[in-house]
């Protein structure tokens, strides 16, 4: 639905840079860096994520992954980014903006990830503090939402430092990890920031 869309709709995500990391999205190139970074970080992330496949780190599926991420971005239904160390042009992790839904909402969901070697060290507060004024400045979102297990504090603590406001626990939310969990659910709205802007 063109209702309320921005202009950006139909345009590639383009390098979204904050202080000591930079958002792009993935291309076919970082399919060996996503791999092995994923690859070692398994055991950290597995708790947290949706079950994986027996496919999820074949080339195969990277290429269904990035094929997937640039037609939700053509349709302005999501915008997926690597996290990128910017020094040393590392890929740490994953952020990304889905399930974008316009009209009277004008909303995203929030999600993101982190290599396990990369953690405690502020990248994932420095992304998520990135892609606020990319959500709200250039794509006129409204509202943002995340969600995070009881048990995570440290995606909490990432919420909580960029402003993000608690509304309430949602019980047995997403399947992660092959069963339904409880989150709590986050969010923050656009006059909440000094982008200043109500995303419509």
């Amino acid at each position: 639905m063109a209702f309320l869309r921005p202009s950006v709709a139909n345009e590639a995500p383009e390098i979204v840079r904050g202080a000591r990391i930079h958002l792009r999205p993935l291309s076919l190139d970082d399919y060996t860096e996503w791999s092995d970074l994923r690859s070692v970080s398994r055991a950290h992330l597995e708790p947290w994520e949706p079950e994986w496949r027996q496919d999820e780190l074949w080339r195969s599926s990277y290429r269904r992954r990035i094929r997937h991420y640039q037609r939700e971005a053509r349709e302005d239904l999501g915008y997926a980014f690597g996290v990128f160390e910017t020094a040393e042009e590392r890929l740490v992790g994953g952020l990304t903006l889905g399930n974008v839904r316009r009209g009277v909402m004008q909303c995203a969901t929030l999600g993101y990830w982190l290599g396990v070697a990369h953690i405690r060290r502020g990248h994932m507060s420095d992304a998520v503090r990135t892609v606020i004024p990319y959500a709200f400045g250039k794509l006129r979102l409204h509202r943002l939402e995340a969600a995070s297990m009881p048990s995570n504090t440290a995606s909490i603590s990432v919420l909580k430092r960029a402003g993000f406001a608690r509304e309430g626990l949602a019980r047995r939310y997403l399947k992660i990890s092959g069963s339904w969990q409880d989150h709590i659910r986050f969010a923050l709205l656009a006059d909440e920031t000094d982008e200043g802007a109500d995303g419509i």
